[in-house]
Formats: C-alpha cells, structure tokens, sequence
C-alpha cells in the first residue's frame, strides 16, 4: 500500500499562496490516480483537484484559476499550488491515492473511495 505524507500547509493572509506536497512512498508507481481533498470545521470533506498518470487533470468550480495540481513522477510527489487564498479555504488539507484509473472530475465530485489517504495539513487563511 502506498503511504503519504502532505507538508507545506501554513498561515496566510488573504490573497496569500501556498504550495502544498504530498509525498508518496511504498508503491509509488501505483498512484495512478491522485488527489487532494480538504475539509473544514463543522463540513464535509469535499473535492478540490485531481490528476491521472496521463496528465488529466479537473478542479472543483471553487479553484478554478486559482490552484494548480501537478505531479512530480520522478519524486513521487504531488503537489497543489494554491493562490489568492480566500478565508473559505481554511480547512485541512489531504492528499489521496488509488492505483485505478479515474476520471478526474468522478474523483472530486467522490464517487470513488481512494484506497490510501495521508494525515493532512492545516490551511489556515485569516487576515
């Protein structure tokens, strides 16, 4: 099984950016489909961005244009760029993996169960 490990989570004004890493180790190779979801107090852990081996990527309609997901193959790292941070993106973030190819955009809206998650990490916009 794959284990993850997310870092780069912080505090930020808004406006602010953040990088976020998530890095995969065990059978790397096997995260054909990778994620990061996020959930904040008191809600729902919901979708935010997802990419497939092949580059395919989808993004939930409240980061469109403001965060990016890519993914290093060679470090095994997957990462979520995230600019001009709004305060209703406060929420922890977590990085997901499946060794199944899914469709991006099924993967944010949850129809699928990813079979490893990391921790978290915090992402805290306040001003």
């Amino acid at each position: 099984q794959v284990q993850l490990v997310e870092s780069g989570g912080g505090s930020v004004q808004p406006g602010g950016s953040l990088r976020l890493s998530c890095e995969a180790s065990g059978s790397p190779t096997s995260s054909v489909s990778m994620a990061w979801f996020r959930q904040a107090p008191g809600k729902e852990r919901e979708g935010v961005a997802a990419i497939v081996t092949d580059g395919m990527a989808a993004y939930a309609d409240f980061v469109k244009g403001r965060f990016a997901i890519s993914k290093d193959k060679d470090k095994s790292v997957l990462y979520l760029q995230m600019n001009s941070l709004e305060l209703e993106d406060t929420a922890v973030y977590y990085c997901a993996s499946d060794h199944r190819w899914y469709h991006p955009e099924r993967v944010i809206g949850g129809l699928y169960r990813m079979e490893s998650w990391g921790k978290g990490t915090q992402v805290t916009v306040s001003s």
